[in-house]
C-alpha cells in the first residue's frame, strides 16, 4: 500500500513537470507565430502534446488515489473504519482548499517580485506564465514525496489477524 501511494506522489510530480515542459512549449510556438498579443487566436500546436500528461494524471489517480482508500480503511481499527472513510473523502476537500491556497500565494510572491503582473493574472494566457506555476507545483510534490518517504519508513502496519490463528488457538 505505501508503495502504490508513493508510486502515486512520484507520478503526480512527474504531471507537473511534463505539463510545464508542454506550457513552455505552447508559449514558445505563440511567441513564433506572433500571437503573444492574440489571446483569442489559436494557438497551431497538435492536441496530442496533451496526452502524456493525462495519462500521468489517471496513473497518478490509478495508484494514489487506491492507495490511499487502502491505507484509511485497512489501516484504521476495525471498528473505525466508516471513520477512516470519512477521513479518506476528506482529504479531497482539504487538498482542494489548500490548493487555493498555493495559487493565492504563488500570485502574491510573482506580483510582488516577478515581472509585470504575475504568473497568473490577466485574460492572456500567453502572456501568463503557467510553465513557472508547473515547475512550482513539481517542487512541492518533490518536498510531499520527501516528506511521504519520511513518514513511510517509519510507518508500521497494523497486524492482521487470520481466522485460521484464532482457530489454532482455541
Amino acid at each position: 500500500m505505501l508503495q502504490r501511494l508513493g508510486i502515486g506522489i512520484f507520478l503526480s510530480m512527474m504531471t507537473m513537470v511534463v505539463a510545464a515542459v508542454v506550457e513552455a512549449k505552447r508559449l514558445g510556438i505563440a511567441e513564433k507565430h506572433g500571437l503573444i498579443d492574440a489571446p483569442k487566436s489559436v494557438v497551431p500546436m497538435s492536441i496530442w502534446w496533451l496526452v502524456p500528461q493525462y495519462m500521468l494524471c489517471g496513473l497518478t489517480d490509478v495508484f494514489g488515489v487506491v492507495g490511499m482508500q487502502e491505507i484509511f480503511y485497512d489501516q484504521v481499527a476495525e471498528e473505525m473504519r466508516s471513520m477512516g472513510a470519512a477521513m479518506y473523502i476528506s482529504t479531497t476537500g482539504v487538498g482542494s482548499f489548500m490548493s487555493s491556497g498555493v495559487i493565492s500565494v504563488v500570485q502574491i510572491i510573482s506580483s510582488r517580485y516577478g515581472h509585470g503582473e504575475g504568473w497568473l493574472t490577466g485574460n492572456n494566457l500567453n502572456r501568463a506564465h503557467l510553465d513557472y506555476f508547473y515547475w512550482v507545483l513539481a517542487g512541492l510534490c518533490g518536498l510531499s514525496l520527501c516528506f511521504y518517504v519520511w513518514v513511510a519508513r517509519r510507518f508500521v502496519y497494523k497486524k492482521i489477524e487470520c481466522q485460521n490463528d484464532v482457530n489454532a488457538e482455541a
